[in-house]
C-alpha cells in the first residue's frame, strides 16, 4: 500500500543545530509545533511514526497495545547496529509482560529508593576518594570524564553486581562499540557476544563462589541459567555507567555555560540539589534519538490513525521542551518543577536504575561543587567534542581546571 506524502519529513537521527549542543535537534523541535504526530523515513527505507509531545509520548509509553518486543515483525530499527542489538539475546527492555514483568521483579528491591538512599554514604565515599585522587599534589587541571564521571558510577554498578571492577576497561570498550552509532553490525555482534560470554562464565563461577552481588543472588536462586543472568547483567553493566557518567559530565558542562544557574545551586541545599537534577535530566536528555515501540493495534494518537504494525519513535528530547508540559523559556531554570520529565521514559518500561542515577547525580554534582568552588573550562568551549556518534549522548572529554 502506498504511504501518502508527509507534511513534514524528518530523518533519524536529525543533526542537532551547531553552537546549540545542548537543544534537541531543530526538526524534531519543528515536528512538534507542526504536526506532533508524523511520518518519518528510516534508514533502511521503512516509515514509521515521530511522536514529539510529551502527553502523546507518555500515552505510547503506558499503552500496551505498543509493544517493546524487537522480535515483533515490523519492529522499527533506527540503524543496522541497533537491529543486531535488538534481534540478538535481548533483556527484558526488549520484551513485553509477563516476561518483562517477571524478569524486573527478580531486580526491582535492587534499585528501590531505600536501597538506593543506603548507598549515598558508599557513594559519597567513592566521590570524595576520586576528587582526593584528581587533585592530589596540588594538581590543578584534569579531564573530569575519565577522573570522575566514568569511574563514579563504573565502581557503584560494579559493587551491585559483583562484577570485578578491575575488568572495567573491557566492558567500557565493549559498551563503546555498542553504543557509537558508527559501528558496523558485525563489530557491534562482536562485542555483544564477548561481553555475554564475560558475565555467562561468571554467573558460573559465582554459583560456587558466591558474593553479595546482584549475578550471584540470580544464580542462587536458581530461575535463570547463566545465558539469562548474562543478558541481565549487560544491560545493567552498560546502563549503569553510561548514562550516569554521560549525565554527569554534560551537566556540569551545562552549569559552567549558565553561571545564574551554577550560582543559584551552589546557594542551595540538599533539597535544591535534588531539584537542579530532575531539570538537567529534562534539559539534556541524553537518551538522544528517542524510544522506539510497535503497535500491535490500530490505535488513535493526537487524532491520527496508528495501525497495528506501524513502528513509532517517542522523541523523549521533544517531549521534555514541550511547552504545554514545562511552561516558560525552555532553557535550563534550576527553579522549575521538573519533575514530570522523561529522561528516564515512562510506563511499565520506566528505567529500573532511576533511583541509584538521582543519588549519583546528587552526590556527584554536590560534590564537585563544595570541593572545587572555582571549577572551571581548561579550553575553550568550541574545542568540546560532542557525543553525537553515540546512543547516549554527552561529551568525550571534558578538560577543567579549578
Amino acid at each position: 500500500m502506498a504511504v501518502p506524502a508527509p507534511q513534514t519529513l524528518t530523518e533519524v537521527p536529525a543533526p542537532r543545530r551547531s553552537g546549540c549542543p545542548f537543544d534537541p535537534a531543530p526538526a524534531y523541535e519543528q515536528a512538534r509545533r507542526a504536526e506532533p504526530v508524523s511520518r518519518i523515513r528510516l534508514w533502511d527505507g521503512t516509515w514509521c511514526w515521530l511522536v514529539t509531545r510529551h502527553q502523546d509520548v507518555r500515552t505510547v509509553l503506558r499503552d500496551q497495545r505498543f509493544s517493546a518486543d524487537s522480535s515483533r515483525p515490523g519492529f522499527p530499527f533506527l540503524s543496522p547496529g541497533r537491529r543486531v542489538l535488538g534481534t540478538g539475546r535481548t533483556s527484558f527492555i526488549r520484551q513485553d509482560d509477563p516476561e518483562h514483568a517477571r524478569l524486573r521483579r527478580m531486580l526491582t528491591a535492587d534499585f528501590m529508593v531505600r536501597r538506593t538512599e543506603e548507598l549515598r554514604p558508599r557513594i559519597q565515599e567513592l566521590a570524595d576518594a576520586l576528587l582526593d585522587t584528581m587533585t592530589a599534589h596540588g594538581r590543578r587541571e584534569a579531564d573530569l570524564v575519565p577522573e570522575f564521571a566514568l569511574p563514579l558510577p563504573s565502581v557503584v554498578i560494579c559493587l551491585l553486581l559483583g562484577v570485578p571492577y578491575a575488568d572495567h576497561g573491557f566492558f567500557q570498550r565493549l559498551s563503546s562499540v555498542m553504543l557509537r552509532t558508527a559501528s558496523s553490525p558485525a563489530e557491534i555482534s562482536e562485542a555483544q557476544d564477548e561481553l555475554q560470554a564475560y558475565l555467562a562464565d561468571l554467573a558460573g563461577r559465582r554459583r560456587g563462589q558466591p558474593d553479595e552481588g546482584i549475578l550471584s543472588r540470580l544464580a542462587a536462586e536458581g530461575e535463570l541459567d547463566d545465558e539469562e543472568i548474562a543478558s541481565v547483567g549487560r544491560l545493567l553493566l552498560i546502563a549503569g555507567h553510561e548514562t550516569t557518567a554521560n549525565m554527569t559530565a554534560l551537566s556540569v558542562l551545562a552549569l559552567l555555560r549558565h553561571p545564574d544557574q551554577l550560582a543559584r545551586l551552589r546557594a542551595g541545599g540538599p533539597q535544591e540539589h535534588k531539584a537542579a537534577v530532575e531539570e538537567l535530566l529534562r534539559y539534556l536528555t541524553i537518551v538522544q534519538d528517542g524510544v522506539v515501540r510497535l503497535a500491535t493495534e490500530d490505535v488513535s494518537l493526537g487524532g491520527t490513525a496508528i495501525a497495528a504494525g506501524e513502528g513509532v519513535l517517542c522523541m523523549l528530547s521533544s517531549a521534555n521542551r514541550d511547552e504545554a508540559a514545562f511552561p516558560g523559556e525552555a532553557g535550563l531554570d534550576l527553579g522549575r518543577d521538573a519533575r514530570r520529565h522523561l529522561a528516564f521514559g515512562f510506563g511499565v518500561h520506566q528505567c529500573l536504575g532511576q533511583a541509584l542515577a538521582r543519588v549519583e547525580l546528587q552526590v556527584a554534582l554536590g560534590t564537585l561543587l563544595s570541593r572545587l568552588p572555582e571549577l572551571r573550562l581548561a579550553v575553550p568551549f568550541e574545542e568540546i567534542r560532542f557525543r553525537g556518534d553515540m546512543l547516549v549522548y554527552g561529551v568525550h572529554a571534558l578538560p577543567v581546571t579549578w
